[in-house]
């Protein structure tokens, strides 16, 4: 189970690299555009929000990624502790777009579902 929590928590931290990517840098392209559902308009409208955003996204897979290196050097307690913290904001995150703007379910489960598995299958071997 802790191997595969990791496992998840890694690849919650790289697509949360690859949504930095996006909303920071290659937000106007017509593929980013096509991919959050933005019109030409929008995205220039948004683009300064749209890149400070990405930099939160960015932080939390520095912290997740951080847990699992801190973790693997023997601070299992440190590390634990910072990958609960990078994928639980990436699952709240990802609960509050769910909430907040249902229309926009499928990116909710596509930022959420590494996390909370992640976090579900570290809880449990945490509890072993």
């Amino acid at each position: 189970m802790g191997f595969a929590g990791l496992f998840f928590a890694a690849l919650a931290a790289l697509l949360h690299v690859y949504i930095w990517v996006m909303e920071s840098f290659t937000w106007t392209s017509p593929r980013t555009r096509a991919t959050f559902g933005l019109t030409e308009e929008q995205a220039l409208a948004t683009k300064e929000l749209a890149f400070n955003q990405g930099f939160y996204n960015l932080f939390l897979a520095i912290v997740t990624a951080a847990g699992i290196v801190i973790g693997g050097l023997g601070y299992n307690y440190v590390g634990i502790a910072l990958i609960f913290a990078g994928v639980g904001s990436m699952l709240a995150a990802a609960v509050v777009l769910l909430v907040s703007s249902p229309d926009k379910a499928r990116a909710a489960v596509v930022q959420g579902v590494f996390p909370l598995i992640a976090v579900v299958l570290l809880g449990i071997a945490v509890t072993l």
